[in-house]
This record gives structure tokens, sequence and C-alpha cells, in this order.
């Protein structure tokens, strides 16, 4: 609380030792950068070896991932590709038209009469052998055109067909000049129909067709003999081949044969270069191609990490900076509760580490059975159900990296949706716990969230093969009952170890049949009852400014337990007695009575309570004044006419002040409910009076200038005690138009 006109800013509260310290935060937060980064390192960033070409391996190589061999890729292309044949396309040359063109040159010129018979012959010796190759250049330009076939395969058609052409016999020149047009049209349907009928098979060597010419000519219609050898020479000469090699087609042919040619894996795990192998050129490249050379090494990889590790803290640093965990005036998690939580993180990493390494290629559903929850359920019981969820996503990515059998992602979906529901589930199942039986039951909803996410996601799959999917759903279902047992054995460790206050501890303080509440309710009953009544007041005004209420219950059972050292000094426990303190020396008194809160504290360090409870039993009355005595003391040296040799400042508790809201409220409380048990028959308005007299008082004597109560929470707090008052004492608080009657009647 700060004086009135300032600011919390303007009286920060100083860390106390390591535990408040900032450079240990800023420590800790870098510890948690290098935790993420080297539990990720090992599934994310391969190894390297120093290792040259030509040296001898001193150890096993494995495949850190999955790696493709491509000089053993490229070898099998080349072997599929030595495999395909040849390609041959049919090129229809039409030959037929080929004699058609000759007979017709030959009918034109025998009707010239001005032309000698020896220039016919002449011109027929120099013409017809030169048509074969004109009509397959007209033909190659033909189809250039029009793009029927391709150019390679024109130009291997034109070289074969001009290399396979066939030489006319000279002396059937000789013999061409005497054919009449008759004796043309006969041998030009016979010619035609020789070589349409052997030019329709496939030809790979037109000397196969034109063996054939010879006897088909002698079974003719053709009776003259001249005709028969013309049209036998004829049709020799114009017979070519129709099926020719297609360069293009092939390499076609094998480039698709090298790209659906499988590529050489070597498999994560695999020994690829074993101990003593002479390292080859071959082998040095696969090294330095997969990044395994420590010479050649590429530093993206870690780089990424880094950054991935870094930004997992930075969501940590910021969720802590906004609830005041990091820079706040008064931190909300101290050092110790942040390495508990570096503590949490580790263990919760580990354990799916080691369920990784039960992870085979046959039974990747090992990883189900991690107890993934383990963190989020420990954060939520010992921190708080926001940090836990910001920390279910971050173990939600880990975990999915670290349990990804995958070789071709770098996340692993399956298990990150697992350990996603898993984590949620466990934070709100284990919310609010008052028992340890809750942590066993948050166990069982962590399993059957999980089954069912396992079986929805195999579902999604269509992987239902029988034995795959009773063991993922019972991996799943075993890994939520892991979580619980983990927790339930991990609680106390934690919680002895950094004095860790749960709600679980607190209830279980609560319970009257703790040594010391029996002890309270047997040797000072109304100390007992008092305390009890406080916890009311105290819970309800605690919920009220948004502190923890139960803390407030479970310390005012035990913020008087220091009176059961001297019970018959304290005036609730004094019945059918006299008060010791009217015979004894004001001093005397003061000192036994401010003597319960230093009683208290080393009696709870004795049963091993936690801080917290002995930080309510020795600040509740912080330094406030037993003005009571002081006024006797005062009084007496009057009597006796001395000069008081004492200030108001020697009759004070010890202190110290109130250092949380906790402590505040449970002061408040105590005294409110021994003022108004004082009263006979309190009004609403006696009752709202005294409560602001007390909260004014403490105030002014600054006594929570060491917390960080606001005039307004002071507000919230007067409201709830008052009508707990109210609801506790209200057969005993007579209202205003009760007062008023009571008057009237009088």
């Amino acid at each position: 609380m700060n004086p009135i006109g300032t600011s919390k800013r303007d009286h920060p509260v100083k860390p106390q030792g390591w535990r408040q310290n900032p450079a240990v935060k800023w420590l800790l937060m870098v510890m948690f950068v290098l935790l993420f980064y080297f539990s990720l390192a090992p599934h994310l960033i391969p190894e390297t070896y120093d290792i040259a070409e030509g040296s001898i391996s001193e150890n096993d190589i494995k495949a850190p991932f999955q790696i493709r061999d491509e000089n053993a890729t490229r070898l099998a292309e080349e072997e599929a590709a030595k495999r395909i044949d040849p390609k041959y396309s049919i090129v229809a040359l039409h030959d037929e038209m080929l004699v058609e063109q000759i007979l017709y040159r030959i009918e034109q010129l025998n009707q010239d009469d001005q032309v000698t018979t020896e220039n016919k012959i002449d011109i027929y010796k120099s013409e017809i052998p030169g048509k074969y190759g004109e009509y397959i250049d007209a033909f190659v330009k033909s189809n250039k055109r029009d793009g029927t076939y391709s150019d390679s395969l024109l130009e291997e058609m034109a070289t074969e067909a001009k290399d396979q052409q066939y030489t006319i016999p000279e002396e059937t020149f000789y013999k061409m000049p005497q054919l009449t047009s008759e004796q043309l049209s006969e041998m030009r349907d016979v010619a035609k129909g020789i070589v349409r009928k052997l030019t329709s098979e496939q030809l790979r060597e037109a000397e196969t067709a034109r063996t054939q010419v010879a006897e088909l000519v002698n079974s003719s219609s053709l009776s003259s003999r001249t005709e028969r050898e013309i049209v036998q020479e004829l049709a020799r000469f114009v017979i070519m081949p129709n099926k020719f090699l297609d360069q293009e087609a092939t390499d076609e042919a094998k480039a698709e044969a090298k790209q659906n040619t499988p590529p050489v894996i070597i498999k994560e795990g695999d020994v690829f270069v074993k101990r003593g192998e002479t390292i080859t050129a071959e082998t040095y490249k696969l090294l330095s191609d997969a990044n395994l050379l420590q010479d050649k090494k590429d530093y993206w990889p870690q780089l990424g990490l880094f950054f991935m590790s870094v930004m997992f803290a930075i969501v940590m640093y910021v969720y802590l900076h906004q609830s005041g965990g990091i820079n706040g005036v008064k931190p909300r998690y101290s050092n110790a509760q942040l390495l508990m939580l570096w503590l949490i993180f580790l263990i919760n990493i580990i354990i799916i580490q080691i369920i990784a390494l039960t992870q085979t290629d046959s039974a990747p559903y090992a990883g189900y059975l991690a107890p993934a929850a383990l963190g989020a359920m420990l954060i939520t019981l010992l921190m708080d159900m926001h940090l836990a969820i910001i920390a279910s996503f971050i173990f939600t990515v880990m975990g999915s990296i670290i349990l990804n059998t995958s070789q071709n992602q770098i996340f692993d979906f399956k298990y990150g949706f697992f350990i996603m529901v898993i984590s949620l589930a466990a934070v709100f199942s284990i919310y609010r716990a008052s028992q340890r039986s809750t942590i066993l039951k948050a166990g069982i909803m962590v399993s059957l969230f999980g089954s069912v996410s396992v079986i929805s996601m195999l579902m999604l799959s269509e992987d239902l093969n029988r034995m795959p999917f009773i063991y993922s759903v019972a991996f799943a279902f075993g890994g939520g009952l892991l979580t619980a047992v983990l927790v339930i054995g991990l609680m106390p460790f934690f919680e002895i170890t950094f004095g860790i206050l749960s709600a679980l501890k607190l209830v279980e303080l609560s319970n009257p049949n703790h040594p010391l509440l029996r002890k309270l309710l047997t040797e000072t009953p109304g100390t007992y009852h008092h305390s009890v009544m406080v916890g009311n007041l105290s819970e309800a005004a605690a919920e009220a400014i948004g502190a923890n209420g139960l803390l407030c219950r479970v310390g005012s059972f035990y913020h008087d337990i220091g009176k059961t050292k001297r019970p018959n000094y304290f005036i609730e426990n004094q019945s059918n007695i006299e008060n010791p303190h009217d015979t004894i020396d004001p001093k005397l008194s003061k000192s036994i009575i401010v003597a319960h809160a230093r009683d208290g504290v080393e009696m709870l360090k004795g049963y091993n309570i936690p801080k917290p409870i002995r930080d309510i039993a020795e600040q509740h009355h912080g330094t406030t004044s037993l003005k009571f005595f002081y006024y006797k003391a005062l009084k007496q040296a009057e009597e006796e006419g001395k000069e008081a040799a004492f200030t108001e400042d020697d009759y004070r508790y010890p202190g110290p002040k109130a250092q949380s809201k906790e402590a505040a409220v449970v002061g408040i409380s105590d005294c409110v409910e021994a003022a108004v048990r004082s009263l006979r028959n309190p009004t609403v308005e006696q009752v709202e009076a005294m409560i602001a007299k007390i909260i004014k008082s403490r105030l002014d004597d600054n006594q929570y200038n060491e917390c960080d109560l606001t005039l307004k929470e002071l507000d919230k707090i007067a409201q709830s005690l008052k009508e707990s008052v109210i609801g506790i004492f209200h057969s005993r608080i007579e209202y205003p138009e009760d007062v008023k009657a009571k008057e009237r009647a009088e």
C-alpha cells in the first residue's frame, strides 16, 4: 500500500537476495533457451564428422536422416536407360506415287515424235534415277511444313532411304522407248498394285521386299516379256524402307525410364560407411551433400533452431512480464519458482525423449505412451493455469519434433495434436483441484481424451489395421494413467524443495486432524473458534480483490498457533478465570502478547509448515501498537509519580509488516473479528464504522507500505468484511429499523 498521492512506482520494492535478482532472472531465461536448443538439436541437426577423402573411417557412420544416394541413383538411371530398345516409327512414303510419276514421264516422252529414240534413252538414263531423290526431298519438305513427323525422323528417313536406293540396269532404259500408251496403262496398274502390296508391311530393309517383286510380276496379267522386265525393275527402284529409327522417341523413352527409376535411398539409421572403410570420392561427395562433414558444415539448421528456441523463451517472457513475473514492481514469480518451472520443462522433455527411444519403424505408436501432459499438470497445480496453457503449446511443438518418425517433415502432426489435446485436458481437469484423488481423476480424463484423439486421427488416415489400432489406443490410455502416477510422485518433491504451497497442500493443512489444529482445538478452544471465524472473513475478502482466498483461510487457521504456549493470557481463552494481565506488569504483558507471533513461527517450522503460512503468522500484526498496555504503563508511571522511560514504539509488535496481500487481509480480518466480538449488540452502522476505523488506523500507521494493496482494494476488503460479518453475526446485529423501533418502545 502506498501513501495517498503517491503511486506504486514511487516506492518500488527492492529485490532481496537471488530470488528477486534481475540478473538471475535473465540467466534463467537463457537456461530456457539452452534447454529448448539442446533438447531439439539431436532431432533437427545431424552429427558431423572430421574426415577426408581417401582416409579410413574410424567409426560406423549411420544416416541421421533419409539420404538420397545421387551417384547410385544416377547409375541406376543409366542402367534403366540402357534397357530401353530403340524406338522405330513408320513413315508412309506412298511409293506407288513415284512409279506413277515415272510411267507418266515415259508415256509423255514416248509420244513426242520430235525426240529420237537415242535421245529418249539418254533422257531416261538421266531423269529416272534422279526422281528417287527428288521424291524423297519433296516428301521431307512437305511434311516439315505440316509437322506430321519430327524433323529428326524425316532426316533419318531421307538418309536411310537414299542409302538403300536401287540401281536400274542400263539395258532397261533401251526398252522403254518401245512402250505404247496401252502397254504403259496396263503396266501402271500392275506396278502400283505390286508396290502397294509390298510396302504395306513394315520394311526396315527395302531389299527384303525387292526380292519378292519378280514372283509377283510373273504372276501378274502382263503378257509381254518387255513389260514384265520394265515393271520388275521400276518396282524394285521405287520400293523404299518405311520403318526408321526415331531417335527423338528413343531419347524420350530413355528419359522417361530415368525419371521412373526410383532413387537409391539410404534409410535413417542405416550404416552407409563402415568402420575401416576407405572414403572414396563418391562416399565423400555423399557425406558432403548430406552436410555431414565438419569442414563443409551447414550452419543454417543451427541458426534456425536457435531462433525457434528464442521464440519459445520470448513467449514465456512476454507472459511472465505481463503478469508481473519479470520486471514487475512486486514480481508474481520469484527466481525460485522460475527455476522450478525450468525443472518441470526439463523433466517433461526427458520423459518424452525416453519414450521416443522406444519407437521403431514397425511400432511408431509407442510415442502415444509419452506422459506429455505431465508438465502442464504440474504447472497448473504449482503455479498458474494460464502459464500451463502457454507451456502446453510449447510442449506440443517440441513433442511433435521429438516423437516424429517421418523422414520428410520436421513436425509430426499426429503427435502434436495428441499432446495438445491431452495437455489442455489435463489443465482444465486439474484446475482448482482440492484433493490428491483429483490428480487420478485428471489422469483418467487425459487417458480418455488422448484415446479419442488417437482414434479420430486413425479414422481420418484410414489406418484401421487391427493390431496397430489397438496398440495406439492402449498406449494413449496408459500414458494418461502414467501421467497421474508421475504427478502424484513429483508433487511432494516440488512442494518441499521450493516451498510451494499448492491448493492440494492447503487443503491437506486445513484438515482438523492435523496435529497443530488438534492442539489448537483442545488446548485453546477460544482461539480455535476465533481462527475459524477469521478464516471465513479473510477468504471472502481475499477473493474480492483477486488474492489467494484458500491461502488466507488456511493461514488464518494457523495464525495464532503461538497462543497455545500461554493460552490463559489471551482473552478468548479466559473462561471463568481472572485475567492474569490484571496482576502483572504491562511490560511483561506486552512481551507475552507479542511473543505469540514468534512462538507460532517456531512451532510451524517444527511441523514443516510452508513459508507462506509462517509469513502470515509472523506478519498478521505487523508493527501495530498494543495501546491498552501502553496506556496502562503510562497510568502506572503517572500514579507512581515517575516520568515514563518508554515510548509507544516499545509497545509494538516486532513485525515485519505485511509483505503480501494475503498477510494484510488476514491481519485486518483478525482485528475486525475480535472487535466485532467485543460488541454487545452491534448494529450495521457500528460494524461498518468499526471496519473503516480499523483499516484507516492501520493505513495511517503505514502498515501496508510493504505490500501492494491499493486504496481501491481496501474499499473492496471493507465491503466484503461488512457483508461477511453481517452474515456470520446476523442474529446479534441490529438493523437501523430495529434500533428505531426499540427507541420508540423505550
